[in-house]
């Protein structure tokens, strides 16, 4: 890591509040945004890039105007995509986004072709498939924001119960980033003392479906995704890659025999690094989890399905 240029495909909600936590952190020497919406990435580049005279250290905040200027970076998120609308099918919105998808992966492979790839865009779990079948580069080189966040969502929900442990408390989940993701409290802590020694069994249900459901309880307030919370959870990733931290965080990975599975992305626990995806965790699950897993896999390989049959890989 030479650079520390991190590039953002999308300057909506998720992707400018990203560049702006990357940007009080002080950690990139140069943070690029893009957006297909002229005048989205240069006036939200402007802003972020003025609120930086109070950062900890300066970060250079820029526009860029075509996909070819941002080049030579150390990572690319890809936030680019468009919600599920109205009467659209999840086969239409899988097609739609994965469009896009290839698009863009085209233009990093071309501009960035040295870049690790953080996927953010859904369908979460396919769209990182798609990135690795478009690029074809290693596996360490592409993941997915996936249990980072489900996990602090966690984390949060665990807090909401105890009233204390802010900032002390494990974060671990893994499956899709979606309905089918499984959030584990039961095997974090808070500090130094298992959950399983400070809450109830009916409290690790209302906090599993909870954490499920975190996002749609957002949605609900404000009529649209959060992005904080998103946000800084990326954030987290890109500084363990950038500062070589060998930190464990669950992020969806192309499997390659883990967890019994070969050729699926999917949320489990992983050490980032400069590489990327230095190690994939492997951890004992029981036969419940197991199950819940198997049913995550099957929900992602659906998708993979569809873009399959749609003739998208060929």
């Amino acid at each position: 890591m030479i650079n520390r240029r991190v590039g953002i495909i999308g300057a909506g909600a998720v992707g400018a509040t990203t560049a702006y936590s990357l940007s009080m952190m002080g950690i990139c020497k140069e943070i690029i945004l893009f957006d297909i919406v002229e005048g989205v990435a240069k006036g939200k580049a402007i802003d972020i890039g003025q609120s930086t005279h109070y950062s900890p250290r300066p970060t250079i905040v820029r526009a860029a105007k075509t996909p070819a200027d941002v080049e030579n970076c150390d990572i690319v998120i890809i936030t680019a995509g468009v919600p599920r609308k109205g009467d659209m099918t999840r086969e239409d919105l899988l097609l739609i986004n994965a469009k896009i998808i290839k698009s863009v992966v085209a233009d990093i492979i071309t501009y960035s072709p040295n870049a690790i790839i953080i996927c953010v865009s859904n369908p979460l779990d396919v769209m990182t498939y798609v990135i690795h079948k478009m690029t074809g580069w290693r596996p360490n080189r592409i993941m997915g924001l996936s249990g980072a966040l489900d996990g602090s969502r966690m984390a949060y929900q665990i807090y909401q119960k105890l009233g204390y442990g802010a900032g002390q408390t494990g974060a671990l989940v893994i499956g899709d980033h979606g309905q089918n993701m499984i959030p584990l409290p039961q095997k974090v802590q808070v500090g130094d003392v298992p959950t399983t020694d400070l809450l109830t069994d009916e409290e690790f249900v209302e906090i599993i479906e909870r954490t499920k459901n975190g996002g749609a309880e957002i949605v609900s307030h404000l009529g649209t995704s959060g992005y904080y919370g998103p946000a800084r959870a990326i954030a987290h990733m890109v500084e363990a890659i950038l500062n070589d931290s060998k930190i464990i965080v669950s992020s969806s990975v192309m499997l390659n025999g883990e967890y019994g599975y070969k050729d699926v992305t999917v949320g489990v626990p992983v050490i980032l690094g400069q590489n990327g995806v230095e190690q994939i965790i492997q951890m004992t699950l029981n036969t419940k989890t197991r199950e819940k897993f198997k049913a995550s896999v099957e929900s992602i390989r659906e998708g993979i399905d569809i873009l399959e049959e749609n003739g998208f890989f060929k």
